[in-house]
């Protein structure tokens, strides 16, 4: 089965997503947005933008 991208709201009833593999894992995980529509453009950007991400590797895990 091939991985997901699943839309829901949280406790504090905002909209987050989160990507699952094909196995059910999660694997990456969105912000919270206000309104649907954001959570989902916020889906077409990952989708639109992680092809050609490079990989980079930080000495901390301060962003």
């Amino acid at each position: 089965m091939a991985g997901k991208f699943e839309v829901y709201k949280d406790k504090a009833d905002k909209y987050r997503f989160r990507l699952k593999a094909g196995n059910g894992e999660i694997i990456a995980v969105g912000e919270a947005y206000e309104s649907k529509a954001s959570c989902l453009h916020g889906i077409e950007s990952v989708k639109a933008n992680a092809p050609s991400a490079p990989v980079v590797e930080k000495e901390t895990a301060t962003p």
